[in-house]
């Protein structure tokens, strides 16, 4: 049995929490039974009940209750998953001291040499990734596999879509809306629900701006549009998989390697921090080779990260 250990929160993102109902989705069809690890979140809870998925919720910062042997012996796990980035070295020793397989995500912590296995799919230049094993590389990035029922090649650019994270800390929404009015383009702007500048966004709206909220599926979303104005998380990384070419924005520091990783593919453009975005691309729409990025996309990033990993667990 598989013990799934994530933190989501306002400050982390959801993102944890897609990932891996995204590998766990592939441990159903292997026949793989799981239980969820969680911080006390309220949209998490809610995410796994919603599904039927069973959950604990611990104190993730607890290092003296031995939380994790008590998991461990009552549901017999055998493999434990952290999506979590930065786990402790006394929590994977404990985990470790069971006889546990430890796998581990994106994580840069005390406990990441101990780990079995350090899949590092977001990591294109970090040189001190530690752990046993380390699976670098996009091969290894879990993605939603429904993209592959929604994959096709764009040729021209008539539709784009603007979606720079569901909270969007820095209302880069509202930065990059008034470069597009200057530039006369005209765009749908998706924010979800928990964004924090809809009175600037009203402000800013024109007819030419249609916003979305709620979207039922985002990959099956992406199959409206041409082109998309993302941060660097994994959006893009979706998006160009599908065949979506991206303007990518990084939203952090951390997402510039991504953003010129996926530049270099030639399936997205990277045009730069929030701080300084560089505008002059606006006026080059007409000469970007959109066939040419959303090919590149389709042929360069997969959906079968899940199998890749489920491979090289199941070999410990």
């Amino acid at each position: 049995m598989f013990a799934i250990c994530i933190e989501a929160s306002h400050s982390k993102g959801m993102g944890h929490l897609f990932r891996m109902l995204n590998f766990t989705n592939y441990l159903k069809k292997q026949n793989e039974k799981f239980v969820f690890i969680i911080n006390d979140n309220d949209k998490t809870k809610n995410i796994l009940k919603t599904n039927n998925i069973l959950f604990e919720v611990v104190d993730l910062n607890d290092m003296q209750s031995d939380w994790e042997i008590k998991i461990i012996e009552n549901y017999n796990i055998s493999f434990w998953t952290n999506d979590r980035l930065d786990t402790d070295e006394r929590h994977s020793l404990k985990v470790q001291n069971k006889g546990v397989k430890l796998i581990t995500l994106d994580d840069l912590g005390s406990g990441a040499k101990f780990s079995d296995i350090n899949i590092c799919g977001l990591f294109f230049k970090q040189k001190n990734l530690e752990g046993k094993k380390i699976l670098k590389g996009v091969e290894y990035l879990i993605l939603n596999p429904e993209i592959d029922k929604y994959k096709k090649t764009r040729s021209k650019i008539d539709n784009i879509l603007v979606t720079l994270g569901g909270s969007d800390t820095y209302g880069v929404t509202i930065k990059v809306l008034k470069l597009l009015k200057n530039h006369n383009i005209k765009a749908t702007i998706h924010v979800g629900i928990s964004f924090a500048h809809f009175d600037e966004l009203k402000r800013e709206l024109t007819p030419d701006y249609k916003v979305i909220t709620y979207v039922p599926s985002f990959i099956e979303g992406f199959s409206k549009y041409d082109l998309a104005i993302t941060g660097g998380g994994i959006t893009p990384f979706e998006a160009n998989a599908s065949g979506l070419p991206c303007l990518v924005v990084a939203n952090e520091y951390f997402e510039i390697p991504n953003c010129e990783f996926l530049e270099s593919l030639g399936c997205s453009k990277f045009i730069g921090h929030h701080v300084e975005i560089d505008s002059s691309i606006f006026s080059k729409l007409n000469f970007l080779n959109i066939k040419s990025m959303s090919d590149l996309g389709m042929q360069n990033i997969s959906t079968n990260a899940a199998d890749n990993i489920y491979s090289h667990v199941m070999s410990l």
